[in-house]
């Protein structure tokens, strides 16, 4: 039976606009197996899995779960945790660490202020400082929600892992499993689908250059689904590759068509118009799901403008 990977794939459907949204994350490690909702189906005590989703929601912080690339073998509750928090808005990235023996400290993080991009609680609750080993890379690997994460989001993080790049982990879910297998790169945010080892590792060496790849990109999480499709459309226009130069500054209109600004550090503008479609002929969102005909951004233009219309009106 095709993958819906493979029927993706095949269809030859497109990355752009696709990456999950969330302005910050929050990844705490958790070995052994992870169940399909892995903060409430995993070691971690679900009490506080269900305590730590509650927390936040709408406040723009996404919480997964991270482990080392390997066997998961079931050893029981570690004694000791990474946990990462990474703000992806341009202007503002960052990424601290921090190491916690005792999960529940989490509930004391001011979520909203992080959403905001202020990282104060997580360094006073967890003595969390400035990552600076480098990039951080997360690949999808969870097959409880579908099996592609698991039969090509493993084998690409033991790849890499074994290939001697730092920062490797694997993540419970990144969206988007017909895009397997899904990368994650912190903290800039951008995700990538149908990555190769030799892809990601120049993703990374990207990151460490303050440059950003587009090939296979799916879109920046700090914005939403609009913007990461014009954002890459004005990257690709401009031929701009400097990380955290361009922002999404105002989005008009509704589905099935915006009207993106995107604005670079150094005063241009551009207008971009998105339109939304329904991807044709009907594939599968998952394996095992029925199928259907999934949202996908396509950029109708791209221009640059000076803003005086909006000035004169305003």
């Amino acid at each position: 039976m095709r993958t819906c990977t493979s029927a993706s794939r095949h269809l030859d459907e497109p990355l752009a606009g696709t990456a999950a949204t969330a302005r910050t994350w929050l990844l705490i490690e958790q070995p052994g197996p992870w169940g399909a909702r892995a903060l409430t189906s995993s070691h971690l005590d679900p009490a506080l899995g269900r305590a730590l989703e509650s927390a936040a929601q709408a406040t723009g912080v996404r919480i997964a779960l991270i482990r080392r690339p390997g066997r998961h073998a079931d050893h029981g509750t570690p004694t000791e945790r990474h946990v990462y928090a990474a703000h992806t808005t341009a202007g503002g990235v960052w990424l601290r660490a921090a190491r916690v023996s005792d999960p529940a400290r989490l509930l004391d993080l001011d979520l909203a202020a992080l959403g905001r991009g202020d990282p104060r609680s997580f360094d006073e609750v967890l003595r969390g400082r400035p990552h600076t080993q480098g990039p951080l890379a997360l690949v999808c690997t969870n097959g409880r929600r579908d099996r592609c994460c698991a039969l090509l989001g493993r084998p690409l993080a033991a790849e890499l892992a074994s290939s001697g790049v730092d920062g490797v982990w694997e993540v419970t879910h990144l969206g988007g499993h017909r895009f397997s297998p899904t990368v994650l790169v912190l903290p800039y945010g951008y995700a990538y689908g149908r990555a190769e080892a030799h892809a990601v590792k120049e993703v990374l060496q990207g990151v460490r250059e303050g440059r950003v790849v587009t090939e296979g990109c799916r879109g920046s999480s700090a914005w939403e689904r609009p913007g990461q499709a014009a954002e890459l459309a004005v990257r690709t226009a401009a031929g701009e590759h400097a990380a955290g130069v361009l922002k999404v500054v105002r989005t008009d209109g509704a589905a099935p068509r915006w009207d993106v600004t995107v604005a670079h550090d150094d005063g241009r503008l551009w207008r971009v118009v998105v339109a939304q479609g329904n991807s044709s002929p009907p594939r599968p969102e998952s394996c095992g799901a029925a199928l259907g005909s999934p949202a996908r951004m396509d950029v109708v233009s791209v221009r640059r403008w000076d803003g005086t219309a909006d000035r004169r009106a305003g």
